[in-house]
């Protein structure tokens, strides 16, 4: 029985931790999970850190990075710190412009700036800036519309949508054709649970990660969460990683 115990123990922090890979046109994408709403895409020889935060040893394991997408201004996307000590001079960052406009003494090799419904390319990823915002839809808002950007990124033929700070806003359950997504759910900041869960059985990505998922009461529950998905839409796979190590 210990030695069951044992293997179970092992194939659950497995998965917790596991280094995923998607395997697309373009080769396999490797995800890593660093911490709250910051990740890590591996393909091809090519390094993606979205939003890095929580200091630069947290990216001491990869190699510098080729492409930097930053989705708002607040200190969990732009965490200017985390960047500082990272070498980002050959990094290419994108961006909103209200995050550009505050990044100034922060290096890198190029800095574009895309905003909603706008797009651009980088060594054949396709990236495009879709809204990310709080409803009600007013100037009181923690995320206005149009301030930040949730991505979208065409790696070969796979479609990996990233939320950023966002409510259960139409243009996320008007997505189509998602392959891998990342949704963010922390009150009082973006969703609770239950939106969460209802704009991913309208959009019903292939695999989703409930990420960003730490907020004024602690941690969110994600079990809960797959628990709503799986039960209304059985395509979905839903990918419970750690994105909180020290907890």
């Amino acid at each position: 029985m210990k030695k069951i115990l044992l293997i179970l123990f092992a194939l659950i922090t497995f998965q917790i931790n596991a280094q995923d890979l998607i395997k697309t046109r373009a080769g396999d994408v490797k995800i890593t999970p660093v911490l709250h709403g910051s990740l890590v895409l591996e393909i091809d020889g090519q390094t993606i850190f979205i939003d890095p935060y929580g200091g630069a040893e947290k990216f001491s394991g990869f190699s510098d990075a080729d492409l930097i997408l930053i989705t708002d201004i607040h200190g969990d996307h732009l965490h200017k710190s985390t960047l500082e000590g990272l070498n980002t001079s050959e990094a290419t960052f994108i961006v909103p412009k209200a995050v550009a406009e505050q990044m100034e003494e922060i290096k890198g090799k190029e800095k574009k700036v895309i905003n909603n419904g706008e797009k651009t390319t980088f060594n054949k990823i396709q990236i495009e800036a879709i809204p990310m915002y709080n409803l009600p839809e007013d100037e009181q808002s923690r995320h206005t519309k149009g301030r930040g950007n949730g991505y979208i990124l065409t790696i070969g033929d796979k479609k990996f949508y990233l939320s950023g700070d966002t409510e259960d806003i139409p243009e996320m359950r008007n997505l189509k054709n998602i392959d891998v997504a990342f949704i963010c759910m922390n009150l009082p900041y973006t969703m609770d649970i239950q939106q969460a869960a209802e704009a991913t059985i309208a959009f019903t990505p292939s695999i989703v990660y409930p990420y960003h998922y730490r907020g004024q009461n602690g941690l969110s529950d994600v079990e809960e969460f797959k628990s709503i998905v799986e039960e209304s839409a059985k395509t979905v796979e839903v990918r419970l990683r750690n994105w909180y190590p020290e907890n």
